[in-house]
């Protein structure tokens, strides 16, 4: 990803209608199901480039011209790679893709959750881009508390102004956040301002996008995770009409010397219109193993069942999609819907 920070005009409009939900779901559908790979016991094992490969041949299919602006290193050798143009009309590109085929599965086994396969679209030059940066801290909340958060607040501060907007005491309030040693002091100071938390190891996307959804049981979500995931969950939360702050936070030496030479500003926090500065956007993520958002890959008589999870932020509405498909084989190919 290029190292200078790109810049997009807050009127920006797309030049083409924004794909379809319904079509975009096509692609992180058939990530899930190439992913998944059980192994009995409990036991998961995830087929990476098989997941790419997947993603990649679904989105070349779609009716509409896009390129990958932020993706992660999932699959390899076969991941995908930022500039490459996916999509069937000749037209020059009119989306930006972010693309995850395989959110969340560093943590893979029993009990391990919110896996899922995440894509997102937005017009062409509306993305915020990171540069070098891996990592991105993040501040989502619902949108009750529009105009009442500040991410510079103290976290204690933070939390109390959220439990006024959503009407609950402070003890009330779940936030999300990742199980990781960066997060020692955040953990112990929610905390101390009497908040439950909901520690996971991963699934960064998905306690995003819970943490804007109005009664999914996370009322935020803070702290640090991937720079793509923040990407991912910007244009999901713009969709919801909820709260979004993320600045860049570097993690790794090496990563902090790139960034500061690419000239990144890693103090100041971006708001959501900063992040994804027009609102046509449309997210999709298909669960591959059971979490708190999504439904896993689970086989039923001699199908297999997804669930998944669709945004337009171009109609505000969100719907939720339970999918039947054929097994591959060799003879028929990928699974039939």
């Amino acid at each position: 990803m290029a190292g200078a920070l790109r810049r997009c005009s807050a009127d920006h409009r797309p030049s083409a209608t924004a794909p379809s939900p319904f079509l975009l779901r096509l692609a992180s559908e058939a990530a899930a199901l190439a992913a998944h790979r059980p192994l009995g016991e409990g036991r998961l094992e995830v087929d990476g480039p098989a997941a790419v490969a997947a993603m990649r041949a679904r989105l070349g299919e779609l009716p509409f011209r896009g390129t990958v602006t932020a993706c992660t290193a999932a699959g390899g050798d076969a991941a995908f790679r930022p500039g490459e143009i996916l999509g069937t009309p000749p037209d020059p590109p009119a989306w930006d893709l972010v693309l995850d085929p395989l959110e969340g599965t560093t943590w893979l086994g029993p009990g391990r959750t919110n896996a899922l396969a995440a894509v997102a679209l937005a017009p062409r030059g509306s993305l915020f881009d990171p540069g070098p940066c891996f990592y991105m801290e993040k501040l989502i909340a619902p949108a009750a508390a529009a105009g009442a958060l500040d991410p510079r607040m103290p976290t204690r501060e933070k939390l109390e102004r959220l439990a006024e907007c959503l009407e609950k005491p402070v003890r009330g309030l779940t936030v999300y956040l990742l199980e990781k040693p960066r997060h020692n002091r955040l953990l112990a100071e929610i905390r101390r301002a009497g908040a439950r938390v909901a520690l996971h190891p991963a699934g960064d996307v998905a306690g995003a996008v819970m943490a804007a959804m109005p009664g999914s049981g996370i009322d935020a979500l803070m702290g640090t995770g991937g720079a793509v995931e923040g990407l991912l969950a910007a244009c999901a939360v713009r969709a919801l009409g909820g709260v979004c702050f993320a600045r860049l936070d570097p993690q790794l030496a090496g990563e902090r010397r790139r960034v500061a030479e690419a000239g990144l500003d890693t103090t100041r926090w971006l708001a959501l219109e900063e992040l994804v500065t027009a609102p046509e956007v449309t997210f999709c993520a298909t669960g591959i193993t059971d979490g708190l958002l999504l439904e896993g890959v689970r086989r039923q008589a001699d199908r297999l069942r997804t669930q998944t999870l669709m945004l337009s932020g171009l109609t505000g509405e969100h719907q939720l999609l339970t999918g039947f498909h054929l097994p591959a084989t060799p003879s028929r190919g990928a699974p039939r819907r």
